[in-house]
């Protein structure tokens, strides 16, 4: 059995070094931890030879894949913010029974949250027994835990608070995750019927009005406009229904370039920002979004310009992210955040007063905190006047495709019936 030489801390911070005689490094550090010890440090076998897992057998190799083959396998998906919040409500929860961190982590393992597998948890009590911290550890797996989570989490360890930050952090994500679900309720509903509205409408020229319209065959009168107007539209349906796709297809590609680049991506940034209704809402999201989680990160005790980074970093627009970029700067010379806020003139003038009174009182954490609160609030609003509007929209839209079909079929019967009384 190979020997393992460790180095440890005990809970009085006294620092021992002995030996163990174990299978492998795990079992090891599980000795270790059943000692009463923090591991700092274990060797591997002397003889260098490779440890073999519990079960005894190889793991899986995928060496003979291509890179990007072994990147798409073993990818991690990107945790949702309610998947966050209930991992990190877990842990908080924990911690604050009075476990250590790494049993904590142990107990994680057991308590697997939906989109974080308990391999995460297996990982983090691996780095923080060999002496890492658990900021230092989460900011390995950047795929789970983001920038934001790893600054707040070393805030949380530089004070002594912890618990508290985790807790806080929970709230945060669960806040954002009731804001995404909003905006997905109110989109439901107008998608869904347009998706039915499409999807009749396509049947109708495809199927029934072909064999509709085989009753005019034998009719030698001129059909009115609207009815030619729809068998055009209906043959192009029936046999050209290729060309559309490739059209869609062409339009879809090119409109990807586009987005895909530096000018495409600010000009669509500028119009999400500055279209009638929806602009109005997707504001207020940003807005909201900026100031809380500035708030969050200010209230924990993460320094200014890392939590303005942090910040630029999570806002997905380009034209608010190039404003924070220039705020940065400016805090950079010695300036408050309100000044170059306001002369972004991309925040509006309430959220910059607001933050100028924080900063006058000291409280600029949660001056940022009723910002935030003010603009989710008024994003409810927002969300159900758009709603609201869209509805009446989609139904006059689908009233006059269904007008434009009945027009087009009753003309062509009303010219077919002229003829048969004229011929009598």
């Amino acid at each position: 059995m190979p020997q393992f030489n460790y180095k440890a801390r005990r809970r009085s911070g006294e620092v021992v070094t002995g030996m163990l005689d174990v299978a492998d490094r795990s079992a090891a550090l599980v000795q270790i931890e059943r000692l009463g010890l923090f591991p700092i440090s274990v060797d591997a076998p002397k003889s260098g030879a490779a440890t073999p897992d519990k079960s005894g057998k190889a793991g899986m190799r995928m060496d003979f894949l291509p890179p990007a083959a072994r990147a798409f396998l073993t990818r991690k998906r990107k945790p949702k913010m309610q998947e966050l919040a209930t991992f990190t409500n877990q842990m908080a929860n924990l911690l604050k029974s009075g476990m250590p961190l790494t049993v904590a982590l142990n107990s994680m393992t057991h308590l697997e949250t939906k989109g974080i597998s308990s391999e995460v948890s297996k990982q983090l009590k691996q780095d923080v027994m060999e002496g890492k911290g658990l900021s230092e550890a989460m900011a390995k797996q950047p795929q789970i835990f983001s920038s934001l989570y790893v600054n707040m989490v070393k805030a949380g360890e530089s004070s002594g608070a912890l618990v508290d930050v985790l807790r806080r952090m929970a709230d945060h994500f669960e806040r954002f995750a009731e804001v995404q679900a909003k905006f997905k309720s109110a989109l439901i509903y107008p998608m869904f019927v347009c998706c039915v509205g499409i999807g009749i409408a396509i049947f109708f020229m495809t199927v029934m009005l072909p064999n509709f319209l085989k009753l005019f065959e034998g009719f030698k009168i001129p059909l009115p406009l609207a009815t030619r107007m729809l068998i055009a539209i209906s043959n192009m349906f029936q046999h050209w229904w290729w060309l559309m796709l490739l059209v869609l297809v062409g339009i879809g590609v090119v409109f990807g370039r586009y987005r895909a680049s530096e000018v495409g991506k600010m000009q669509i940034d500028r119009m999400k920002i500055t279209l009638p209704i929806i602009g109005k809402v997707m504001r207020l999201n940003l807005f909201g979004q900026f100031a809380r989680t500035l708030s969050t990160l200010l209230h924990n005790g993460v320094p200014v310009l890392t939590a303005l980074e942090i910040t630029e970093q999570i806002i997905p627009n380009r034209i608010i992210k190039e404003a924070i970029a220039k705020t940065r700067v400016e805090v950079t010379d010695g300036k408050t955040i309100a000044q170059p806020l306001a002369r972004s003139k991309i925040f509006p003038q309430l959220m910059v007063d607001l933050i100028k009174i924080g900063e006058d009182t000291g409280d600029v954490p949660g001056a940022l905190s009723n910002v935030a609160d003010t603009y989710e609030g008024e994003l409810n609003i927002a969300l159900r006047v758009m709603t609201n509007m869209i509805e009446p929209v989609i139904i006059v839209v689908m009233a006059m495709g269904v007008g434009f079909l009945l027009v087009s079929v009753l003309s062509a019967l009303f010219a077919i019936t002229s003829s048969i009384n004229m011929s009598k």
